[in-house]
């Protein structure tokens, strides 16, 4: 498996990239299962655009807290102040989300897919703050999108593997969502949505019909609840900052989470409503991008490479959309089709030829002759 990096500007500003073996990574990267072959990349290649230069980090940064901090990433606490759902009842209530989206859902059983997606995702739990195991299946939909529910049940949408160019960028957008589920960012909007409704009660005994949209709120809770997934600004921002670390401990280049979604911004400004319905709850702003360009050269100490994608990436991508393909084509072939009038009588059977059965082997039905009993 070769493995592309990419120099850091600060220390080989305009280099070329290079497939080196991952023990050469820094400490912090848990080494792939196997090891990469060197590939050494064409001795000279045209730096890219000033647009698309690699944003300019510090050697060394000074760290304010522990959540500036990326080598404390483990050994902290992220999230809310206050949730009143414990790290079991969180598993519980994501286990049973689960079982409703895998019922509604087809999941790619490809073992290949699956297991490449699998570990990828785990190598970024593992550089995480995550304090639950997660699960991580692939979801068969052509929807550029990737969720996480409580408790670490984790989900990534086919169309985001074909969509992203290399494997970092599919690795930011699973450290976003990996973010979520270690800030806690769903239960912690419960337990807002609770308190929020123990305050209103002093209210409703003033106002009767009060209740009925408190009784509302309470059945919406217990339903299949994709709107957990519509998170505020600030749940965004600090996913976007988590996901920023936890791609940079990996490893990975964290340039690619904005280049990822720079991309989907200019497909949407030449194509209004490119842009999937999943990230209209938290779009690519500019606000966010500029965020996130800020973060990285302000909390992420500079490195020597960057891992940026690997040829199993490419081998996944084109196996996968092989996967798609063919299963349009059984779609298509398995989906009923509608036949006119003139169609079927040309195939009625010809009651005058007796070698006339037509095509199908339907019993027809005959008139017995007045003379039998």
């Amino acid at each position: 498996m070769n493995v592309i990096l990419r120099h850091s500007l600060n220390f080989a500003l305009g280099s070329a990239l290079l497939a080196i073996p991952a023990f050469a990574l820094p400490q912090s990267q848990d080494p792939p299962q196997q090891p990469p072959k060197t590939q050494a990349a064409p001795p000279q290649q045209a730096q890219p655009p000033a647009a698309e230069q690699p944003i300019q980090q510090k050697d060394t940064v000074n760290p304010k807290n522990s959540k500036e901090d990326v080598e404390a990433i483990g050994d902290r606490k992220v999230g809310c102040h206050m949730n009143w759902f414990s790290i079991e009842k969180e598993i519980n209530l994501g286990k049973s989300i689960a079982q409703d989206v895998e019922h509604s859902s087809k999941l790619i059983d490809d073992p290949v897919v699956t297991e490449y997606v699998n570990r990828v995702g785990q190598n970024l739990v593992r550089n995480s703050d995550a304090k639950v195991p997660f699960t991580i299946k692939v979801i068969d939909s052509d929807e550029v999108n990737a969720f996480a529910l409580p408790g670490g049940f984790f989900y990534v949408n086919s169309g985001l593997i074909l969509r992203a160019q290399e494997e970092s960028e599919l690795a930011g957008v699973m450290a976003h969502e990996i973010a979520h589920v270690t800030a806690r960012h769903i239960t912690c909007q419960l337990t807002k949505g609770e308190l929020a409704q123990l305050l209103s009660i002093p209210a409703m005994i003033f106002i009767p019909y009060s209740w009925t949209g408190y009784a509302i709120y309470q059945g919406m809770n217990f339903g299949i609840p994709m709107t957990f997934l519509k998170f505020n600004r600030d749940a965004e921002r600090e996913a976007d900052y988590l996901g920023l670390e936890y791609m940079y401990k990996t490893g990975y280049d964290p340039n690619s989470f904005v280049t990822f979604f720079e991309r989907l911004q200019a497909d949407e400004k030449r194509r209004p409503g490119t842009i999937p319905k999943a990230f209209s709850t938290h779009p690519p702003t500019p606000e966010r991008i500029g965020n996130s360009q800020k973060e990285i050269a302000r909390i992420l100490p500079a490195r020597q490479e960057y891992i940026v994608t690997t040829s199993e990436f490419d081998t996944v991508k084109a196996r996968l959309r092989n996967i798609m393909f063919a299963r349009k084509v059984t779609d298509a072939k398995d989906k009923p089709t509608l036949k006119n009038k003139t169609e079927q009588s040309k195939k009625q059977p010809n009651p005058n030829d007796p070698n006339s059965t037509g095509d199908d082997d339907r019993p027809t039905l005959k008139r017995r002759p007045d003379s039998q009993p």
